[in-house]
């Protein structure tokens, strides 16, 4: 038996899927949804921990509480900037992991505007039942604020105006399409089991999926020989339902990404597709299925493209520095000698610092905001 394999009933969720395929073999995009959401040991829906020390990565949310008030601020002025001040306000977590980032979101609008928390609403989009049990746990303070809803609840109910749809680190990791670019022709990846060696082996196949052939003709980057890419439809897809929902309000997506031209250049000859185990980062993601994170880098290129055609008004990109420089973090750094480096000043700054200047974290997260504007400005604005 092949030690690498994961977790016994992942793997046999795959061989049945690639046994049942007309060619005996499964699109990498459907491999790695089995893997990761496969019911009830894939990756994202097993009861082990994944966030912080005890995981397999860390979060803006693992490091202090600053990124959560961030983004509390950042909505706050928008509905004061803007909003008539009786209306409902409505966040919307897509996948809140531990339930860490609503514990600091809604602490500080409690804080800092408790005019605000009188209206809100704070719903939760989680799949995981073991998710959405620690997230009940750690959010108790602020149970009466609260609801939980599945996608489908949540998609099916009429837009409304003042809807903030936060996604913090979501778009990694629904399941791509791997790409090559051989002998001019570009080819999608496919899974197939080897009896004899007990593996999962990767081949290369002529795409038949329309949807990646549209995407790769609007995509104008100059592909290697041999390049490999990643393609995220259901990033695509995602933008645009959460699109129908906000009548006025912002749609937030925090995650590791770039443009278009970044993520095909020729320094990413081989994409940018990541494994994560016990915070081990490696490349191979035909072992450990079930028992390691995959990701990719969202292409902030296609979402704003779609964000767009959605009907957004304002979309923005910045690196995750640039978007906490602009929302006031630097005020938050407290001037003090504290010879106690357990304080919970020294902790807060240190915290910061970590947020700014780690190199994995500060340039690589990007921070994409679309909007929409409520109706009662554009009457203004037309005559």
């Amino acid at each position: 038996m092949n030690h690498q394999l994961g977790h016994p009933s992942v793997v046999t969720a795959l061989k049945e899927a690639i046994q049942s395929a007309e060619l005996q073999a499964i699109t990498f995009r459907d491999y790695m949804d089995i893997c990761l959401y496969s019911e009830p040991y894939g990756y994202y829906r097993n009861e082990r921990p994944k966030i912080g020390k005890q995981g397999d990565f860390y979060t803006s949310s693992s490091i202090g509480s600053v990124m959560g008030e961030i983004v509390a601020s950042f909505i706050c002025k928008q509905l004061n900037s803007e909003s008539p001040h009786i209306e409902p306000v409505h966040i919307v977590e897509w996948g809140g992991g531990n339930g860490r980032m609503a514990l600091h979101i809604m602490g500080e609008i409690k804080r800092t505007d408790p005019a605000v928390y009188a209206r809100l609403t704070y719903t939760i989009i989680e799949s995981s039942t073991y998710h959405r049990q620690q997230q009940r746990t750690a959010l108790e303070e602020h149970a009466q604020v609260i609801q939980f809803s599945s996608e489908t609840e949540w998609l099916a109910q009429t837009p409304k105006d003042q809807v903030y749809v936060l996604a913090n680190e979501l778009l990694d990791a629904f399941p791509i399409h791997r790409i090559r670019y051989k002998d001019m022709l570009f080819q999608e990846s496919y899974v197939k089991w080897q009896e004899e060696e007990q593996i999962f082996q990767e081949i290369w196949l002529t795409i038949s999926s329309r949807h990646i052939l549209d995407f790769l003709e609007r995509t104008k980057v100059q592909w290697l020989d041999g390049q490999i890419g990643e393609i995220n439809l259901e990033a695509e897809s995602w933008v645009s339902r959460v699109a129908e929902r906000i009548q006025s309000g912002s749609c937030i997506i925090i995650d590791y990404g770039d443009t278009a031209e970044e993520l095909f250049a020729p320094h990413r000859y081989n994409g940018t597709l990541m494994c994560y185990r016990k915070h081990q980062a490696q490349d191979n993601p035909f072992i450990h299925q079930g028992e390691q994170d995959m990701t990719s880098h969202v292409n902030f290129s296609s979402c704003q493209l779609v964000a767009k055609q959605s009907g957004f008004t304002y979309c923005k990109l910045q690196t995750q520095r640039e978007f906490l420089v602009e929302q006031g973090i630097l005020q938050r750094l407290q001037d003090h000698f504290d010879p106690n480096p357990f304080s919970e000043v020294s902790k807060r700054n240190r915290s910061i610092r970590q947020l700014l200047l780690s190199d994995q974290m500060s340039e690589l997260f990007k921070v994409f905001i679309a909007s929409k504007h409520a109706v009662i400005n554009e009457k203004k604005v037309s005559r």
